[in-house]
């Protein structure tokens, strides 16, 4: 854990009680804070009390005494309007801010020097997180993982100069860390995402933006008008940003698998099957240029990117039968991720759809369209869906079972050079599923079960 000394011997309300406001409220604890711990629901306080986390009721506590409110990325800030504790905590001049900020200012106070690399984005986050974090553990580096991805930030291992903190930064995390000033930061796209939360495209743009404004250095990849014109910003002003493209000019390219420094190859990631299709190229750019501002040479980060193992349910291969390649997208949640996905095959695709739609459905996948040999409809979406998919071949399978069993069926007797079970659903999963991680791991059953099947003597 890391403690957070900033605040000792002042009072600080904590609200949001789940993992990151627990891990928040003990690491202030630890520092010689007084702490006011409160969660909305029963089972948050519960659970905080039970960790030996003092509650205060904060809706009737005097707000004068706090020297910060520390609020649950996932409570409303802003939009669709404040929560009460932030109305409550303006009204009083508090300021308010997340564990991002807390980070930050212990790391400003007590160790500047500790290499601190950011990663936000839209799309491709986790996996650009995950590489460079991989890279730079194989290249003998000690490296601590967190924020937005796996473990709290605040769970960390403690602030050392020779100590490497890679941490993904969602916008809400980002939005309540004022001060967030990474030795490294990553832009990697801004598509619409999140407009309930932050009001307006030029208010998420604007957050993103933030964590560059505060960057140390900067990788940003330049493939959208939104981080195009970041970028072109901040070179303006004179700052070390790293340009990356898949689709045009820029300091670090991605061409054919092939990822260059100006206009030198340096990597090649063909066969690199963790790393398919062309946005997997924007992430190994921007891991490859933030490593380099990190201070890595090639020799420390081309052998390393290559046996990247990638993350579950993010075009994960997890199988194969013959010909059948077996994917698992279930992070694809929405269209537009499902589209990277059939993007990186030009034909053979057998695709589980379905779930709990997003607003535009699949519309957006039409270009993709004769890619795809047939698609299996799960879940609630699959009315609209098939209502969507003129022209496509298409079965009505209702459950992940069903569909497994007719998309491996069909792909093995294709007989196709290759051909590509995946799941890729462009939907929520909580229609039939807790999460992504449950709906993929379920996949992941399935498809052994057939493997197993077709392949006992």
């Amino acid at each position: 854990m890391i403690p957070i000394t900033t605040f000792s011997g002042l009072d600080v309300a904590v609200f949001g009680l789940g993992a990151s406001g627990n891990a928040t409220a003990r690491a202030l604890i630890e520092g010689g804070a007084r702490v006011a711990a409160w969660d909305d629901s029963e089972a948050g306080r519960q659970g905080a009390q039970n960790a030996g986390i003092p509650l205060v009721d904060l809706f009737r506590e005097d707000w004068s005494r706090f020297a910060a409110l520390v609020l649950a990325p996932g409570v409303p800030l802003t939009h669709p309007e404040p929560h009460w504790a932030v109305q409550k905590a303006e009204a009083a001049g508090v300021e308010v801010i997340g564990d991002i900020e807390l980070f930050c200012r212990e790391r400003e106070a007590l160790c500047p020097e500790a290499p601190f690399i950011a990663i936000t984005g839209t799309n491709g986050k986790s996996t650009t997180t995950a590489l460079i974090a991989h890279i730079l553990r194989q290249a003998g580096r000690d490296v601590q993982l967190g924020g937005n991805i796996g473990r709290a930030i605040l769970t960390l291992e403690p602030l050392r100069p020779d100590r490497f903190y890679v941490v993904e930064c969602s916008s809400f995390q980002i939005d309540l860390a004022p001060t967030i000033c990474p030795s490294v930061g990553i832009l990697l796209n801004v598509t619409p995402d999140h407009l309930d939360r932050h009001g307006t495209m030029e208010n998420y743009a604007r957050v993103k933006e933030r964590l560059i404004a505060g960057a140390g250095n900067a990788t940003v990849v330049v493939d959208d008008d939104w981080t195009r014109a970041i970028a072109a910003k901040y070179i303006a002003a004179g700052r070390q940003v790293l340009t990356a493209s898949t689709l045009g000019d820029a300091d670090i390219t991605y061409r054919s698998s092939r990822v260059s420094f100006r206009g030198e190859p340096v990597i090649d990631l063909a066969g690199v099957t963790s790393l398919r299709g062309r946005h997997n190229g924007e992430n190994a750019c921007a891991a490859y240029g933030a490593l380099r501002l990190a201070g890595l040479v090639d020799s420390e980060i081309a052998p390393y990117m290559l046996t990247y193992p990638g993350l579950a349910h993010r075009m994960e291969q997890i199988g194969q039968l013959g010909n059948t390649i077996f994917i698992n997208d279930s992070k694809a949640t929405n269209a537009e991720s499902t589209e990277k996905a059939l993007a990186a095959w030009p034909h053979g695709i057998h695709v589980i759809l379905g779930g709990k739609a997003k607003e535009g459905g699949i519309e957006g996948l039409r270009p993709y369209f004769p890619r795809i040999a047939r698609a299996y409809l799960i879940g609630a979406a699959t009315d609209d869906f098939a209502a969507t998919l003129a022209g496509v071949p298409f079965d009505i399978c209702g459950t992940m079972d069903v569909a497994v069993t007719r998309a491996t069926q069909n792909a093995v007797a294709s007989g196709a050079p290759e051909s590509i079970v995946l799941l890729s659903p462009a939907c929520a999963s909580y229609d039939q599923y807790r999460n992504f991680e449950e709906r993929g791991d379920h996949f992941r059953r399935l498809v052994a079960e057939e493997i197993a099947r077709r392949t006992a003597p």
